[in-house]
């Protein structure tokens, strides 16, 4: 709830015009792809909650737009950089993520509001068990994390856990020269 409102009020900020109802199941979907339903073995959380996100959406006959609209907000949720040059949707949900998580945009949010929100939708030591929850949701899938900034929980969370490297990447490809 406190995705959605944060990205909720940062719309109306920016007098932002979006599909209120498919921010709200965007919000209350992003994460779900760390739970073990809704997990995979081989894709990105954020892929797996999209993919939820869409069977449900479709369930209840929405459009094809909309069906890509979600996927994309869902899977772009941890992609900054790129979410917030896309479709309102997507680019609230990115920032609403970031700012409940790391604390991106904070001084946007004005006190009163981050206040009433809290008092309403607290925290809960968020802080203090965002990594383990995340690395509960992905750490037995780490390669998943290829390229994306959860591979830093993989390096806090796994000893002596190598990160991608595109440069490595490159230079061990199979391609004669």
């Amino acid at each position: 709830m406190r995705t959605f409102l944060f990205g909720l009020l940062n719309a109306e900020q920016k007098k932002v015009k979006y599909d209120p109802e498919l921010y709200y199941v965007c919000s209350a979907f992003h994460d779900l792809g760390l739970r073990p339903h809704y997990s995979s073995p081989d894709k990105r959380f954020e892929v797996d909650g999209a993919n939820a996100a869409r069977d449900f959406l479709k369930s209840h006959g929405l459009p094809e737009k909309s069906l890509q609209l979600a996927w994309d907000a869902i899977a772009l949720h941890t992609s900054p950089g790129i979410a917030e040059y896309k479709e309102p949707e997507v680019a609230m949900l990115n920032y609403a993520t970031a700012l409940d998580v790391v604390g991106r945009g904070y001084d946007d949010l004005p006190p009163a509001d981050r206040t009433d929100i809290l008092k309403v939708f607290p925290r809960m030591n968020l802080k203090n068990q965002m990594i383990q929850t995340f690395f509960d949701g992905f750490g037995y899938k780490p390669r998943t994390t290829i390229g994306n900034m959860n591979s830093d929980i993989c390096v806090c969370m796994i000893p002596h856990f190598q990160k991608w490297n595109l440069c490595d990447e490159i230079k061990d490809s199979p391609w004669e020269e």
